[in-house]
């Protein structure tokens, strides 16, 4: 065993020279010998998970009312807006409910029928007749029509969001092993985190390798595919919001990336070769640092305006030491502690303690919900979610 272990550690140390090295992530073994099986166990919250015969609908939260007059109006509700602090009254729009719901997209990460970056091999490199599939860098096939064959994207805007205000897209690429229904959406609750931060702030989150112990990034690989992702979705999030015309508004609006475990692999290529990198105000990762090392050091070196939030365990926590190091030895200021407001330019490690699982790290890291926590800390900045250009007037 140690055998195996030593030269895969090796790999994700020094990812870039490895053929296969984009392919790790959570379910790669640690020098500690934690399975994949170890870092993500069975689900215990079984009463959370769709069932077969469930729609799409965001899980709406129960507050306790008090008696109702028919004839009252709603009073204003108390909102952060993403590129204002501290806290301002807006009017609840009165024609908009919250949505969450599922998109086809083209330009989402699979299907994939091109080349693997590292080998230059075609990424589908088994075949079984008619069939289709990968072998993984740790030997596993998964198959093109049960794994890598699904272009839906969890689309989420808040009841509250204003596309008429500075605004911010957040961008989440889950890890290994999830569903966009049962991990993103009601496990980690993603989207509940983005509305209960207050932020003006939208959400696109892209099926990866579905329920499967693998990081492939699919179509993020390919130079401006992250663009092309970005240009695609500015439609669609204008048809959802009501107003067509906002496109123009989505299709400048700044950028956070969140990568959780196995995301990692899609967030660094978007930021090597995506095509919209003036767009990214933030990158936030979250038990993700497993490789890749290059390409965020660079991003975040020729990025100077926008933060870097990474936050790990144990099991990261040896990868988040090297990208460190590699960061002050070329003067990058480091900090680990994520007490007060993000700034343009915060470059930010925080170690969690032991006790805190991987599994569960999207809503519990170094604090309860840490996505919302980013959020709200980047609200308080106006700098980072300032749009390059105008606020574009909505027209509804």
């Amino acid at each position: 065993m140690a055998c195996c272990l030593v030269p895969l550690s090796l790999v994700l140390v020094q990812c870039g020279k490895a053929p296969s090295a984009g392919m790790l992530a959570a379910n790669s073994q640690p020098s500690s010998g934690d399975s994949f099986e170890d870092r993500f166990p069975a689900p215990q919250f079984r009463d959370r998970f769709p069932t077969e015969k469930e729609g799409f609908s965001q899980v709406q939260r129960q507050v306790a009312l008090p008696p109702s007059k028919p004839t009252a109006r709603a009073e204003p509700a108390s909102v952060r807006v993403a590129s204002l602090a501290p806290t301002l009254t807006l009017p609840r729009p009165s024609d908009r409910e919250e949505l969450t719901t599922l998109v086809n997209m083209k330009s989402s990460a699979f299907p994939y029928f091109g080349n693997h970056p590292r080998s230059e091999a075609p990424f589908l490199n088994i075949s079984k007749g008619e069939r289709r599939g990968h072998r993984s860098y740790n030997g596993r096939v998964y198959w093109q029509d049960e794994t890598y064959n699904d272009s839906r994207v969890l689309v989420h805007v808040p009841e509250n969001f204003d596309v008429r205000r500075p605004g911010v897209i957040v961008v989440f690429f889950h890890g290994n092993g999830a569903t966009l229904e049962r991990d993103v959406r009601d496990r980690q609750m993603v989207p509940q985190q983005i509305s209960d931060s207050g932020v003006n702030a939208v959400l696109l989150a892209p099926q990866l390798a579905v329920n499967a112990a693998d990081s492939s990034a699919g179509k993020f690989w390919q130079p401006g595919g992250f663009k092309r992702f970005m240009d695609e979705s500015a439609s669609h999030l204008a048809r959802l919001y009501g107003d067509p015309g906002s496109a123009k508004a989505f299709a400048s609006m700044p950028i956070v990336i969140v990568g959780y475990s196995g995301g990692f692999v899609p967030t660094a290529w978007s930021l090597d070769v995506g095509g919209v990198t003036s767009r990214v105000r933030g990158v936030f990762l979250l038990d993700a640092v497993y490789g890749e090392l290059d390409k965020f050091a660079s991003w975040i070196v020729n990025n100077r305006s926008g933060f870097f939030v990474s936050s790990y365990t144990r099991y990261t926590r040896r990868h988040d030491a090297e990208l460190i190091a590699m960061l002050r030895e070329k003067g990058i200021t480091v900090t680990e502690t994520m007490d007060g407001p993000l700034r343009p330019g915060s470059v930010i490690f925080v170690q969690t303690p032991d006790g805190i699982t991987h599994r569960d790290y999207v809503t519990q890291a170094w604090t309860e919900h840490p996505v919302k926590d980013v959020l709200v800390k980047m609200a308080a900045t106006p700098a980072l979610t300032r749009v390059a250009s105008a606020p574009w007037p909505a027209s509804r």
